[in-house]
């Protein structure tokens, strides 16, 4: 009974560290640092997914919303999300984390609760412009710091549970919304999606506070009163920081003269829009035009993010097992599934079972991004101004094309056949395979230069030794 769960313990969790110290700190960031940034991306999730979620439960209806008006409202989000995405990373690497993203989830709350107000289409644009503008910091900001406080072998695993918060976000978002439908809706005289809103910010608020007194941040700027000093100094070490670097032009320099920023942006445009059924509600909208329930549009889209989770897990799992060295292979992986689901609907777009298979099996596209962050970090570690510039940017260019790609090719009027959409999806997850084994090979000419080099500099190091003698 114990040597098989042990054995579980080892592969979902790695391998047990070799002192009980090492075992104990390890535990702790866990505790503390893992807790945060996946509940403060629950709330964050939950607050995107509420708009999908209010839009198939009345709001449409309240506010008049015609045409692609929805897909606009995404848009305005997208924008604020892309213009905060690097200023955010760079506040971070100056600006306490434990601070800065508890203020962040703060705003964003108060923007969200301030959407039970609205009576316009246009005042939600505004709202969701600022909202997007301050979750900017959390994504992107996340893989930055769990790239600072978690070893190769270790990162993948935490990164899997990281975003799978998201997606729990999500699936709990369709719950909540049917389950307030159906027992709030009209209770002082507010309907059912805008009690959502409310609610929202009321989880939100706990989880804030825990963040401003229990975050740690980053080892290096490590104050947090439950670390010891011989702690704080385990976790400095444990994961060597890369020598940083004033924030001047010279940022640039390195940043452009590498083909890293290059080929990771481009990867996560394709990878990112590989999610695109899923993040434009395509699901719940084709559930809308056939005149599902309300709980029935809520809950059947559930599925999707249960998928999600599992392909995260299992893609970080094995990752790990490879030594962190296949996360191209999730990446060709990824495609070949997304494909499949396109095929589906592009042959049968009116076929439940055909319609119903094909977006579960679109769920796989979210284990991208625990697999292609967590590459990216891991490439990019020796330098920590590229990598917060490579992880911001990654997740910058993908909204940047995200904010008018939706509206070109998966516009809400296109429902049910969204023929674009499946054309755009076979080009996006191609794209997305190829740019994967692009990098992997510049990877390994990479790793081979900086063995040759390591060798030679050992070599010259042991001459240089045996001339002073």
């Amino acid at each position: 009974m114990w040597p098989v769960f042990s054995k579980a313990q080892v592969i979902v969790w790695g391998k047990p560290l070799p002192t009980q110290k090492e075992r104990d700190l390890l535990r702790k960031i866990d505790w503390f640092v893992l807790s945060f940034v996946c509940l403060n991306y629950w709330i964050n999730y939950l607050d995107r997914s509420n708009v999908a979620n209010a839009y198939v439960s009345g709001m449409q209806e309240d506010l008049h919303m015609v045409g692609n008006q929805y897909n606009i409202v995404n848009t305005c989000f997208t924008v604020g999300y892309v213009v905060g995405m690097i200023p955010n990373n760079l506040i971070l690497l100056r600006v306490s984390p434990r601070y800065w993203l508890s203020i962040c989830s703060m705003s964003w709350g108060l923007l969200t609760l301030g959407m039970y107000k609205v009576h316009s289409y246009q005042q939600i644009c505004v709202i969701r412009f600022f909202q997007g503008l301050f979750e900017a910091s959390t994504f992107v900001g996340t893989h930055l710091i769990l790239g600072s406080w978690y070893t190769a072998d270790e990162l993948a695993k935490r990164t899997a549970i990281f975003t799978s918060s998201g997606l729990m976000g999500s699936l709990f978002s369709s719950f909540m919304q049917s389950a307030i439908h159906s027992t709030m809706d009209g209770r002082h005289g507010l309907a059912g999606w805008r009690w959502l809103f409310i609610i929202d910010f009321v989880i939100t608020v706990p989880v804030c506070v825990y963040g401003f007194i229990f975050f740690p941040g980053v080892p290096e700027r490590c104050t947090a009163f439950y670390f010891s000093e011989e702690e704080r100094h385990m976790a400095a070490v444990r994961v060597p920081a890369p020598k940083r670097t004033q924030l001047d032009w010279t940022v640039v320099r390195r940043v452009f003269g590498r083909w890293h920023w290059w080929f990771f942006s481009l990867l996560w445009v394709f990878g990112g829009e590989n999610v695109s059924y899923a993040s434009n509600s395509l699901f719940a909208l084709w559930l809308k035009y056939f005149n599902y329930t309300i709980a029935q549009r809520n809950h059947y889209p559930m599925g999707v993010y249960g998928v999600g989770i599992v392909a995260t897990f299992g893609s970080a799992l094995y990752i790990d097992s490879s030594g962190a060295k296949n996360h191209w292979r999730v990446g060709v992986f990824i495609s070949s599934a997304t494909i499949v689901a396109t095929i589906l609907l592009l042959v049968h777009p009116f076929s439940p079972t055909y319609v119903f298979a094909a977006h579960y099996i679109s769920g796989v596209a979210y284990a991208g991004q625990t697999a292609f962050f967590a590459w990216a970090n891991q490439v990019c570690h020796d330098d920590l101004e590229e990598r917060a510039v490579v992880l911001a940017s990654m997740n910058m260019f993908s909204g940047a094309v995200n904010a008018w790609w939706s509206i070109l090719f998966y516009g809400a009027d296109t429902v049910p056949r969204f023929r674009k959409g499946c054309y755009a999806m076979l080009a996006t997850t191609t794209c997305c395979a190829l740019f994967c084994i692009a990098i992997r090979v510049l990877q390994l000419r990479e790793e081979s230069q900086k063995e040759i080099f390591n060798a030679e500099k050992l070599r010259y190091d042991e001459l240089e030794g045996a001339s002073h003698e």
